[in-house]
């Protein structure tokens, strides 16, 4: 015998060549079947079944006070010791002897070589990085092919190499006693103590900041835009430039001012690879420190803070990015 009849439930007349239809059940008795209560039906004046409530989520702003105001004392005299004096110290020293001994630090020809280089060098990195990035971040994302996991642990080499055992791999490379260094002085072509030299280095110790601003988003788009527009007729170049590049541009900007930030403030790499020669390949940390060794402490920390001025730009520049991308 079927449940239908065991709880007397009528069926609906069906026409010709249609099954029965039975008629829906009782609120109440719903709620018995949904509940696991017992089949039969209750009377109109009992009490309702209810359910067990259900757990409620943890949440952390619930902690106690004095944890809280902990945790936040550390974190804020930690950036307080190790951040903010430092920089007050910086520029304290930098305008100690008054606004005009400060312009003449900066206006020193050997501090505008160096400010010079300095620039020279982040840009030419910048753009090959930037050219790396795009092209390392393609084929990681869109493409399946042999030693994919080897160029992603290439990449991030930089990040586990100290920077002066770098600089010291170009030397080995193009200096005199090097595998390429004769060929080079015959041809007179000079990398290590030059630009050429100081330009590898800081590619060598920036290049990842790109591509690793650019692999986890484009990962996350997939190639279906990539895809649709391919099949609508767009070549690949047009579908790289009118698709592909909106989509990343913001993360593309914010690794690009990481790249010029860590490229201006390079020092252990390009100590090697420079010479130290003042006026020629000295960049600005490391005109920074020959300022400190030689006892001109106001001229080290003016082109101290000029330093500090630019990581601040970059962070302005940084956080004006960041609200658009966020939106």
């Amino acid at each position: 015998m079927s449940l239908l009849h065991t709880l007397d439930v009528e069926t609906k007349p069906a026409r010709e060549g249609e099954a029965a239809q039975p008629v829906p059940l009782p609120r109440f008795l719903a709620r018995d079947l949904d509940t696991g209560a017992a089949l039969a039906p209750r009377p109109p004046n009992a009490p309702p079944v209810t359910r067990a409530p259900r757990p409620r989520g943890i949440d952390v702003r619930t902690d106690p006070a004095w944890l809280r105001w902990t945790v936040i004392s550390i974190s804020v005299a930690f950036i307080g010791i190790f951040i903010v004096l430092p920089l007050v110290n910086v520029f304290t020293e930098a305008f100690s002897k008054g606004l005009g001994a400060y312009f003449v630090a900066l206006s020193d020809p050997d501090a505008l070589a160096a400010i010079r280089l300095t620039l020279v060098a982040a840009a030419v990195s910048v753009v090959l990085n930037l050219v790396f990035g795009l092209a390392a971040a393609w084929a990681i994302t869109k493409f399946e092919f042999r030693g994919k996991n080897l160029l992603i642990t290439l990449i991030d080499l930089p990040f586990s190499v100290s920077p002066v055992i770098a600089g010291l791999v170009f030397v080995l490379l193009f200096g005199l006693q090097g595998w390429f260094g004769p060929w080079l002085d015959a041809h007179n072509i000079k990398i290590i103590f030059a630009l050429p030299g100081i330009a590898l280095a800081t590619i060598f110790v920036t290049f990842p900041f790109i591509v690793r601003e650019l692999i986890p988003l484009m990962q996350e788009q997939g190639t279906e835009e990539e895809e649709a527009a391919l099949s609508l007729g767009a070549t690949g170049l047009k579908t790289f430039i009118r698709v592909t590049l909106p989509n990343v541009k913001w993360a593309l900007l914010y690794g690009v001012l990481l790249c010029n930030a860590r490229a201006m403030g390079e020092f252990g790499a390009v100590s090697v690879v420079s010479g130290h020669i003042r006026g020629e390949t000295n960049t600005m940390p490391l005109h920074v420190e020959a300022l400190y060794d030689g006892y001109q402490l106001q001229a080290a920390f003016a082109i101290a803070s000029l330093l500090a001025l630019l990581a601040f730009v970059t962070l302005i520049v940084k956080a004006i990015l960041e609200k658009p991308a966020k939106e």
